[in-house]
């Protein structure tokens, strides 16, 4: 009785300091929201936002598919927390081995949740290009996004680069299930990959595919354009975009088509990125900035 009296005592001092609740709270948010789009096929939609300590880096879309004998994930997410969360995700439904974690590139939204998967069996699935991409630019984005999102979410960070490579096209079987994934070349950066689950005939198009979004490139101006074309040849019935929401493929495809002439962006022939005063006429002063930046910064070639 008196162990008893001494519990209930200890669960009231907690209850009063909002230290219970507060843990209820974080228990109840550690499994990652995820809609099942198609059979055996779960994503999470990022927030359309910046990535910040509020929102756990948590604005790409990421996910995961299960198959007979095993899953793979698609992105990992903005932080490590996030990752974790979308680990609890797939034990809630299914305890099959997560045999792939398939990265789309390498930008910190996509990947920072990579070290929630690290054991035995798992193996981190990228472009050619990503542990070079990695290597180099890995610890500037830990320690731009520490000052943004702060030592809590970051300090769990590892760079994690594949170890299985794909330089072309490569087929993963998750039992009875198969996932075909292609590199492409310099578009929105220079190591970005698709997934295709044959099954279902959706595709997972990382950041090559914006819906709803204004595109960011990180790559080449002239290749992204390029890419566009041969994406929409894919034989896919729907795409999840690397941000927006799933959509109907290849329509997906039109905004994202529209936007460079809207924009007035494009390469000449001598492969240099331009600006049309169309596009400065049409777009409002964030956009334009948007524009300038991406005419300044990327490469035609």
């Amino acid at each position: 009785m008196a162990h008893r009296v001494w519990i209930l005592g200890v669960l009231a001092i907690l209850g009063a300091s909002g230290l219970w609740t507060s843990s209820f709270s974080r228990a109840q948010q550690q499994e990652l929201t995820v809609s099942e789009i198609a059979p055996g096929l779960f994503v999470h939609g990022g927030q359309t936002a910046l990535m910040t300590r509020e929102n756990d880096g948590a604005i790409a879309n990421i996910g995961f598919i299960v198959g007979e004998h095993a899953v793979a994930v698609i992105d990992s997410g903005g932080s490590v927390r996030e990752g974790q969360q979308l680990l609890a995700a797939i034990r809630a439904r299914t305890d099959k081995p997560i045999r792939y974690v398939i990265n789309t590139h390498g930008h910190p939204d996509h990947a920072f949740g990579n070290a929630a998967f690290v054991r035995d069996g798992t193996e981190f699935v990228g472009h050619r290009n990503l542990p070079r991409a990695l290597a180099a630019r890995g610890h500037f984005y830990i320690d731009a996004f520490r000052r943004i999102m702060g030592d809590q979410l970051i300090d769990e960070v590892r760079i994690v680069a594949p170890t299985l490579l794909v330089d072309n096209t490569t087929k993963l079987d998750l039992g009875s299930r198969t996932l075909t994934l292609r590199a492409w070349p310099t578009a929105h950066s220079d190591s970005d990959l698709s997934v295709l689950d044959e099954q279902t005939k959706t595709l997972f198009a990382g950041d090559l595919v914006f819906v709803n979004h204004i595109p960011v490139l990180d790559g080449s101006l002239r290749g992204w354009l390029g890419v566009i074309d041969e994406l929409s040849a894919l034989p896919a019935q729907r795409v999840v975009p690397g941000h927006g929401p799933v959509s109907e493929w290849p329509t997906a495809l039109a905004e994202e088509r529209r936007y460079p002439r809207s924009a007035g962006l494009g390469c000449s022939r001598a492969g240099a990125p331009w600006r049309t005063d169309s596009g400065r006429r049409h777009y409002g002063r964030g956009l334009r900035t948007i524009a300038m930046a991406t005419v300044r910064r990327l490469q035609c070639a």
